[in-house]
C-alpha cells in the first residue's frame, strides 16, 4: 500500500493553497503584463483522481492568478477564493456549506498565511520546501515531494489507497 501520509478515508474535502503547493512558487517574468507559473500533471491527475472519487477540491489563494482559473475550468471546481488574505472564513465557511466534521477535512498550505487554518484542522499537511514555521505546527505533516512536483498527488494517493485497503 502507497502511504506516506497518516490520514483518513473518511476525507471527503481538501482546502488546498495554490501557490507553493500546485506551484514551485516560482513566477516567470514575461514582461510587463504577461507571467507563467509552472504546473506538474502529477498534481492535476491527483485533482482529477479526487474529484472522480467523490472529494471535493477547494481553493484558497492570497493570489489571483490565470493558472487557478484553469484548474478551476478543467474539473469543474466551485469552491475557488482567490485574492484571500484571511483564509480561515472561508475554510470554516466551507465546512458549514458541506457539513463537514473535523474528521473529513485536510487542508494543505506552505507558508505563514497558512498557519491559521493549518493551526485549525486535524489533518495538517504541508510540503517539503515549506516555510520553517509552517513546518514547526505541532501536528503538521510534510509531503515527500516538493511544491509543484506531486505534493498534492501524493496526498490523494493516499487517501486512495486508504480506500481501497479498506474494501
Amino acid at each position: 500500500m502507497y502511504k506516506t501520509l497518516n490520514l483518513s478515508s473518511d476525507i471527503k474535502l481538501i482546502v488546498s493553497d495554490f501557490d507553493g503547493i500546485f506551484t514551485d512558487n516560482s513566477v516567470y517574468i514575461l514582461n510587463e503584463t504577461s507571467r507563467l507559473k509552472k504546473l506538474s500533471y502529477k498534481d492535476l491527475m491527483g485533482v482529477s483522481i479526487a474529484v472522480k472519487n467523490g472529494i471535493n477540491v477547494a481553493i484558497i489563494s492570497g493570489e489571483q492568478s490565470k493558472e487557478i482559473d484553469y484548474v478551476a475550468g478543467k474539473f469543474n471546481l466551485e469552491d475557488i477564493h482567490q485574492g484571500i488574505r484571511i483564509k480561515c472564513p472561508i475554510l470554516d465557511d466551507l465546512k458549514k456549506k458541506y457539513n463537514l466534521k473535523d474528521e473529513e477535512i485536510l487542508y494543505v498550505g506552505d507558508d505563514i498565511n497558512d498557519i491559521e487554518c493549518l493551526n485549525s484542522v486535524k489533518y495538517a499537511i504541508t510540503v517539503e520546501d515549506a516555510n520553517y514555521k509552517v513546518k514547526q505546527i505541532p501536528h503538521i505533516q510534510i509531503t515527500k515531494a516538493n511544491a509543484g512536483n506531486g505534493a498534492f498527488r501524493e496526498i490523494v494517493d493516499n487517501i486512495i489507497a486508504l480506500r481501497e485497503n479498506e474494501k
